[in-house]
């Protein structure tokens, strides 16, 4: 009993991280129907920024993740307003072909500037090692993501029912037209969204280094799992992506344990099954978050 509790620590701390990276592409597939597959694209640029801001401008762990955030989501407004724009109104296919160009082009960047290894960081020592907790020894680093995972969702749900900003997406989501209409900037508030979005996946890709590692590839390795993600969750729904990230990880871990030859494949059939359920997301239709 206390090892599967300890595979299902994991498997939550796992679906967490996943979800601090996948929640953005939630919000922007949910808010504006836009499919961007190089949503880890700036998974992977949080990531070598932490390697960069810690390895040569020697900046600590904890300082460097809010730079970060603020970083990736100024790159995002700047490819937002270049790129994505253009064809927020074009077909599906011309979205895809987009983001996969941006994909390939980033992988071959990241190679040409890191190389194609691995990157490693150095975490602060109290997040090292093991925490006994009721005869479980608990990864004092996982012990972190899931209470910064479990911040971030309430500040997200909080900040989108109860401000006025949150007032004004909704508005966005359900009535565009009218929202306009009330003066109500539908663009600038998707825009900033997108932002939002791209910081928090810039964040936990930084804070993925550890877990998930940290290569050129990263944005092609995890792309599956970001969109199942997403679409068992249901496009714009943050607590049913939450829900199927945790899911994911859970099922990942215990698979990868108990029968390590089926690779992924336990994952698919558990996505395959869970979408035969729940066709519109494990919360049902949502347009908005």
């Amino acid at each position: 009993m206390l090892h599967f509790l300890g595979l299902l620590f994991d498997g939550l701390a796992y679906g967490t991280l996943l979800f601090l990276i996948s929640v953005g592409l939630s919000v922007t597939l949910g808010l504006m129907g836009f499919i961007n597959l190089a949503h880890g694209v700036f998974a992977m640029l949080g990531g070598y920024l932490l390697v960069l801001l810690m390895g040569r401008f020697g900046i600590g762990f904890l300082a460097a993740l809010p730079i970060i955030f603020v970083l990736v989501a100024l790159v995002s407004l700047v490819l937002e307003r270049t790129l994505y724009r253009p064809l927020y109104k074009s077909t599906h296919l011309d979205q895809v072909l987009l983001t996969v160009g941006i994909i390939f082009v980033a992988v071959a960047g990241a190679t040409y500037f890191w190389g194609p290894g691995q990157q490693p960081i150095n975490i602060p020592g109290w997040m090292n090692g093991q925490l006994a907790v009721g005869g479980l020894e608990l990864s004092r680093y996982r012990l972190f993501l899931m209470a910064l995972g479990a911040a971030i969702t309430l500040g997200l749900v909080f900040g989108l029912e109860r401000t006025r900003f949150g007032a004004k997406v909704r508005a966005s989501v359900e009535r565009p037209r009218t929202a306009e209409a009330m003066g109500i900037p539908v663009e600038r508030v998707f825009q900033i969204t997108f932002a939002l979005g791209s910081g928090l996946a810039g964040l936990g890709g930084a804070l993925g280094v550890e877990v998930l590692g940290l290569d050129p590839n990263f944005p092609l390795k995890y792309l599956v799992y970001f969109l199942l993600i997403v679409v068992v969750g249901g496009p714009g729904s943050i607590i049913g992506t939450l829900s199927a990230a945790l899911l994911l990880g859970v099922a990942d871990t215990a698979g990868k344990y108990y029968i390590p030859q089926t690779g992924a494949f336990l994952i698919y059939v558990m996505m395959i099954v869970l979408l035969l359920m729940f066709p519109h997301g494990l919360l049902g239709r949502r347009k908005s978050i």
